[in-house]
C-alpha cells in the first residue's frame, strides 16, 4: 500500500494518498480497504496485485485512482458522518445515569449466572454438601430469558408490530 500512496501523492491525488497512508479514516483501515477495492476494480486487476501494478504499469493505476478520486469526497463525507453519529451516540450514552446503561450487561450476566447455576453449579454444590436444593424450573428460566431478550433486542420491533397489527385490525 506504500507504493500506491506514494504514486497517488506524486500524481497529485491528496485524498487518495491520505486514505491509503491511513492519515484519513479508521485505524482498522475499512475506508482504505474500500478505496483499494474500487481502484482495483477500475484498473481491472485483483487487489493483491495493485502494488505490483503500481510499479509495472503506473499509468493504468493512476487512471484508476483518478476515476476513484472523483467519488472519494462522497465516500469520505459518508464515512465521516458515520463516525460523527457513533461519537454522538457514545456521548449520549455517557450522559445517561448508570442504572439506565447497566441493566443490559447486568441482565446478561444475571441470566448467564442463572443458567450456569441451574445446569452446573447447583448440582455440584448438592453433591459436595449432600444437600437437595431444588433447581429453578427450566420453563420459568426460559420465560425470564425470553422476556429479557424481548426487552433488550426486540422492544421496538414488538412495538412496531403491535402498532401495525392494531392499525390493521381497525
Amino acid at each position: 500500500m506504500g507504493a500506491l500512496a506514494t504514486l497517488a501523492g506524486s500524481a497529485g491525488m491528496q485524498i487518495i494518498e491520505q486514505i491509503l497512508s491511513r492519515k484519513l479514516g479508521d485505524t482498522g483501515g475499512q475506508l482504505a480497504t474500500q478505496v483499494l477495492a474500487e481502484i482495483a476494480k477500475r484498473a481491472g486487476i485483483p487487489v493483491e496485485q495493485l502494488d505490483q501494478a503500481a510499479q509495472d504499469n503506473p499509468k493504468q493505476v493512476i487512471d484508476a485512482m483518478r476515476a476513484t478520486e472523483q467519488m472519494s469526497p462522497e465516500v469520505v463525507a459518508l464515512y465521516a458522518s458515520g463516525l460523527q453519529l457513533q461519537m454522538a451516540q457514545l456521548e449520549a450514552e455517557q450522559t445517561e445515569p448508570l442504572w439506565m446503561r447497566a441493566w443490559r450487561p447486568g441482565g446478561m450476566y444475571l441470566i448467564f449466572f442463572l443458567w450456569v447455576w441451574n445446569a452446573v453449579i447447583l448440582h455440584v454444590a448438592n453433591a459436595i454438601w449432600k444437600t437437595a436444593l431444588p433447581p429453578m424450573p427450566f420453563d420459568q428460566l426460559m420465560q425470564f430469558t425470553g422476556v429479557f431478550l424481548g426487552l433488550y433486542m426486540g422492544g421496538h420491533t414488538i412495538k412496531d408490530a403491535m402498532a401495525k397489527w392494531s392499525g390493521a385490525a381497525k
